[in-house]
């Protein structure tokens, strides 16, 4: 007597199970965090490309997956993957994501013990460079995949396409190029893919997109050299205070923006109800929340997930490591804006440069370095429906559902540039130190992940009201760079 789907759906999950209770998980992990794949260090090296064709190839060739590693249209970028696995041509496809490259190592900096590129597990904590971004949440997906196809006799019920791209952590340089002129490679019906943290370590998460970022500097150029500050202060400006100065018009003391051209108009009414009951941190490792911080009237994830806010992410004047008693000549802030659809970023510039310019500070100097659009699939889209039922039947915890991520991930690239839904999955959290030293992916996550994957890849490939010709509508699928231009 055969099993019937339902048992058939508890086996594969239990047997994701096993696989990571045996250590499997946690030597695959090992062998993929020992490569150094880091991309924010100037120039793509040789290890980004023998990442993808000795460790992710192989994987996916046993997969029945045709691969092929593309060089980067972009000489700042590293290669990137596509392996496609074509059952029927006449089957609808899944589309998954993830990078390979990871942030560099930070060696010395780590707690004692640790080092960044040997896995060691401590507790219910797994240590090392990528664990949690992002190599541990593709060795999820990609684990769970394998397991489904096995459980499944070696049919999934549709295609599959694997992206994988080794320059996410500076910034995805190339990717869009490259998907333009690989469209028709990286069709698909759908996007399911791993990265970015849960709202908290013990709610699975589902968020639909993410919001956008602007980096840009302000920069205050008074006079080349320093001056004495006994002999010359009082009468030179400090290019510290006006910078100072200059921010207070940005932002002020509580973290509220001011620059009313890059706030929001509203939070949603749908967004609103989306978030209701859903908490931001609370976890052990979470930093505390400071209530009063940030756009009043919201609560914490209304002000992450639906608000914009500007931050400072770093200052320098003079000679912070040994202040000398002279007058700086220069002074230069970092900054970075995450906002949400409907902001109008790529005019950042010219915005803050009207803004200061009224405000009196027209000596303050604007430049953006780097841009990427926000999106927000429509919550009452029919997959995102289908993704909360399917986790439900894989986890007791109740799902949260978040319009977007409020960090940022190249998302647009699928929602906007490719036109497909986008769903994405996280297996960390946001205390994981991604980034930082002491990055760590957290085990009873990780295991609760590759059987919420193994759910998705299975019910993916069951017989029935699946929305997989749903085609999106302009307003299913909601993109900074659309509202712009429709504006």
């Amino acid at each position: 007597m055969h099993d019937t789907p339902t048992a058939q759906r508890a086996t594969l999950l239990n047997t994701l199970g096993t696989y990571f209770d045996s250590g499997q998980f946690a030597a695959d992990l090992a062998r993929r965090v020992a490569c150094r794949t880091e991309s924010d260090t100037g120039a793509p090296g040789p290890a980004l490309a023998a990442y993808l064709q000795g460790e992710i190839t192989p994987n996916l060739q046993r997969m029945g997956f045709a691969c092929e590693t593309h060089p980067n249209p972009d000489p700042r970028g590293g290669p990137l993957l596509i392996a496609r696995r074509i059952e029927d041509p006449a089957l609808p496809t899944l589309l998954t994501y993830g990078h390979g490259d990871v942030v560099n190592g930070q060696e010395g900096r780590w707690r004692e013990g640790l080092l960044p590129w040997t896995l060691k597990a401590e507790g219910n904590k797994l240590y090392g460079r990528g664990t949690a971004d992002n190599k541990g949440q593709h060795t999820i997906s990609l684990a769970a995949l394998e397991h489904t196809l096995t459980a499944r006799g070696g049919k999934l019920g549709y295609n599959m396409t694997v992206l994988m791209e080794t320059g996410e952590e500076a910034g995805s340089p190339g990717l869009h190029a490259f998907c333009e002129a690989h469209r028709g490679a990286l069709r698909a019906d759908l996007l399911i893919a791993c990265d970015g943290p849960r709202v908290a370590a013990s709610r699975p998460t589902l968020f639909l997109g993410s919001r956008g970022a602007v980096n840009f500097s302000l920069r205050v150029r008074s006079r080349e050299r320093a001056f004495h500050s006994g002999n010359w202060g009082g009468v030179l400006a400090n290019p510290a205070v006006v910078l100072s100065h200059a921010l207070a018009t940005l932002v002020d003391a509580h973290g509220r923006m001011l620059i009313a051209s890059l706030r929001p108009a509203a939070l949603p009414p749908e967004v609103r109800e989306a978030l209701r009951g859903i908490e931001a941190g609370g976890s052990p490792d979470d930093p505390a929340i400071d209530e009063a911080w940030g756009e009043p009237g919201l609560s914490a994830i209304e002000k992450l997930v639906g608000w914009n806010t500007l931050e400072v992410l770093a200052m320098e004047s003079g000679s912070p490591q040994r202040p000398v008693n002279a007058i700086p000549p220069t002074a230069v802030a970092y900054c970075q804006l995450r906002f949400v659809v409907g902001t109008p970023w790529e005019s950042l510039a010219k915005l803050v440069r009207a803004h200061l310019d009224a405000a009196g500070f027209g000596m303050v100097e604007v430049e953006v370095s780097f841009g990427c659009a926000a999106t927000r699939l429509d919550v009452h889209h029919p997959w995102v429906t289908w993704a909360r039922a399917s986790l439900a039947r894989s986890t007791p915890v109740p799902v949260a559902v978040l319009p977007n991520l409020a960090g940022s991930l190249p998302n647009d690239v699928f929602a906007d540039l490719l036109g497909m839904p986008t769903l994405w999955v996280p297996h960390s959290y946001p205390a994981c130190a991604q980034h930082a030293p002491n990055e760590h992916l957290l085990a009873n996550v990780a295991r609760e992940g590759l059987q919420i994957m193994g759910g998705l890849y299975w019910d993916l490939g069951e017989a029935g009201q699946l929305p997989w010709h749903v085609k999106l509508t302009t307003d299913a699928v909601i993109s900074g760079e659309s509202l712009l231009k429709a504006s």
